[in-house]
């Protein structure tokens, strides 16, 4: 994530650039842990004896304390700064992962998880806060890069689940080295939290007066939208990509594991050089492009002959999807320069309700029509972020003017 060939002094400081990849370290220990958790459920089912009937109330509880957990978030940043939540809520995020795992009785998973929830509300909160100051201070397009690294992190925590899942190890076993390396690794990391300011704030001291007008949330709506379509279609591949090509494409239970698996590959793939989209094209033809992609995803995925059609529209959607929450959150700080803490923090709701929209959603559909009509649902959502589009541009009348450069500008 480096960026060769600028004399610009801002983005030249050795402090944000150790800012920089101390915030990135922190999205990659997210991912890990994230993982470890969902992909390991069915493990949760058989140590703590939880039903199928009551497994929804707590795969449920957690977006929901994570929400609330933002929202207190947008409180407490108002006295403290952004990077002392993120100092304290990783650690709790992977102490009570290990909780989750070393319990026996369900009051133990219930607060584990409990616990969990509240943290990643703010972890998630305060990390996006960050990562939207930092770019404030580049001047250019890197908050793909931090999502790029939670990308890389749940591939991570995805194959660690699938080593303890296939040496049968407890999920205490298989939590605690993990734990063990990440929580110093942490630790020692947010030592280099920085948050960036603006060029005008670095120039002449502080935030534009026009810098600083009130959240508006009819004008952060839209952006709200779009969030929540996007994740409502991340937890429909996530959660039904494998009963899909299973059950309604005919692949075999080898293969149905595959789809989520190349789905967070191209994930990765499309943040990792998704920056340079930006710089180079700018921000409303970058989640266009990947909304017109995804939905081509959905189409090809509810429309396919076989598997290995279905597949490329996964690899479509992985691709596709990937861009738009990043630069939702990258939006919201250009639409409230002056207030973008707060403005990630209710945007950041959202990413729980669409998560805990989609799967159901899907699941009812099916039900009741067809799975292959049910895909068409989440692909109408995500081109209804076309409408929404122009809520992406830099626009100096809109945003105060400062937060990012023209994309011209980071050519060459």
């Amino acid at each position: 994530m480096t960026d060769a060939g600028r004399a610009d002094p801002v983005t030249a400081d050795p402090g944000l650039r150790h800012g920089r990849v101390s915030l990135a370290l922190s999205f990659g220990v997210q991912g890990v842990a994230f993982a470890l958790l969902v992909t390991r459920i069915p493990a949760l089912q058989d140590q703590y004896g939880i039903s199928d009937g009551l497994l929804p109330a707590f795969l449920a509880a957690v977006p929901i304390l994570a929400g609330a957990g933002s929202v207190l978030t947008e409180k407490v940043v108002a006295r403290v700064r952004p990077g002392v939540v993120l100092r304290w809520a990783q650690p709790l995020v992977l102490l009570s992962l290990l909780g989750v795992g070393a319990g026996r009785q369900l009051w133990h998973i219930a607060l584990a998880l409990g616990v969990f929830g509240l943290a990643v509300g703010a972890l998630d909160a305060s990390m996006n806060m960050m990562g939207v100051s930092l770019q404030r201070a580049y001047g250019r397009s890197i908050m793909l890069g931090f999502h790029a690294a939670y990308s890389l992190g749940g591939i991570a925590g995805a194959s660690l689940a699938w080593v303890g899942a296939r040496w049968d190890l407890s999920l205490f076993v298989s939590y605690l080295p993990v734990v063990a390396l990440l929580l110093p690794a942490a630790l020692v990391g947010s030592r280099w939290y920085t948050e960036g300011r603006s060029p005008e704030e670095a120039v002449g001291g502080g935030a534009p007066k026009a810098a600083r007008g009130a959240l508006s949330f009819k004008l952060l709506l839209p952006l709200c939208l779009v969030m929540c379509f996007a994740y409502i279609g991340d937890s429909t591949v996530s959660n039904w990509s494998a009963k899909y090509l299973q059950d309604v494409l005919g692949s075999s239970e080898q293969m149905s594991t595959l789809p989520y698996n190349v789905y967070m590959v191209t994930t990765l793939l499309g943040r990792a050089v998704g920056d340079l989209g930006v710089r180079r094209f700018g921000a409303v033809a970058v989640v266009r492009g990947g909304s017109l992609l995804a939905a081509g995803g959905f189409a090809l995925v509810a429309g396919a002959p076989g598997a290995w059609v279905g597949m490329l529209g996964f690899t479509m959607l992985g691709l596709g999807l990937c861009v738009i929450v990043p630069q939702t959150f990258a939006a919201a700080g250009r639409l409230f320069p002056g207030n973008s803490d707060a403005a990630v923090a209710r945007l950041n709701i959202f990413n729980y309700v669409g998560f805990l929209v989609g799967s159901p959603l899907v699941g009812v559909l099916g039900d009741a029509w067809s799975y292959r009509g049910a895909m068409l649902v989440p692909m109408v959502l995500v081109l209804a972020t076309l409408v929404y589009a122009r809520s992406f541009a830099p626009s100096p009348a809109r945003y105060g003017g400062g937060h990012e450069r023209p994309h011209t500008a980071d050519v060459g």
